[in-house]
């Protein structure tokens, strides 16, 4: 049963906060990939500096999780011309709906991950800073549900706002031209980690040029002061933007081990 199903889930049927339209675009959605006799599910968000969201860091990484045996969920996010808060509302959103319907899938509603890549992982370690247990008096079931995810995957990620260290270009599509430091702050996720913040798994390359990878060793550093279970994995050379890394087989190897991590993890 592994690969894509045929439905398409739409986040907000009626309508996602905040749309200007009713656009692809406009509504975020999930790709289900779903496998027999998997325990838990993972998230997928595609990187492209919160501008576009990247095809080879989505479906082939869903196929590799089923490979696994793990179900996957592709998410599409909304992108610039939105900004802060829409993808944060999407992918929160997201982990609520998987957590809702994990019953009906086989899965343990206890094992939602979400992984991405880029800004993608930025927007993955927001998930993971910035959380709720759900409103248990809505009326729409979905928001009764924790949006807290329960482990991290971060593939070359954005983490930081501040100028030392960011991608200009989606803090841009982010946050603006002009971000308020208060704003900068708060979507600078080595800032916002506590003790309640998710295991997560962490890969980057030491010579990436896009995104530096002192991102990676922020999020880590935070992650270890707050006692948070962490793997980092910093490998010597590798450009930005290389998903599975098939054409490098050292870099390669992230998938083999974050594998053998999540299956530590019960997943």
């Amino acid at each position: 049963m592994a690969g894509p199903q045929n439905t398409l889930i739409k986040l907000w049927p009626e309508g996602a906060p905040n749309a200007a339209g009713m656009t692809d675009e406009d509504r975020p959605a999930l790709t289900p990939y779903l496998v027999e006799g998997s325990k838990g599910a993972v998230i997928v968000c595609p990187g492209g500096g919160y501008g576009m969201r990247a095809d080879h860091e989505g479906d082939p990484i869903a196929l590799w999780l089923n490979s696994l045996g793990i179900s996957a969920f592709v998410l599409r996010y909304r992108v610039a011309p939105y900004g802060y808060p829409n993808a944060l509302l999407d992918a929160q959103r997201a982990i609520r709906y998987v957590r809702l319907h994990a019953g009906e899938w086989d899965i343990d509603a206890g094992k939602i991950g979400i992984l991405g890549f880029s800004a993608g992982g930025h927007l993955v370690s927001t998930a993971g800073t910035h959380y709720d247990a759900g409103r248990p008096d809505a009326d729409d079931p979905i928001e009764r549900m924790s949006s807290r995810p329960d482990l991290l995957v971060l593939c070359y990620p954005v983490i930081t706002m501040q100028s030392a260290y960011t991608h200009e270009g989606s803090r841009e599509n982010l946050l603006g031209k002009h971000p308020e430091p208060a704003m900068i702050e708060l979507m600078s996720s080595e800032l916002q980690v506590t003790s309640d913040t998710p295991p997560t798994f962490i890969w980057h390359t030491s010579d990436d040029g896009a995104v530096p990878v002192e991102n990676a060793m922020l999020f880590a550093s935070a992650l270890r002061r707050s006692g948070v279970p962490f793997d980092l994995h910093i490998y010597e050379k590798g450009h930005h933007g290389m998903g599975l890394a098939e054409s490098d087989p050292h870099v390669a190897s992230w998938s083999t081990v974050c594998g053998l991590w999540l299956r530590r993890y019960g997943f």
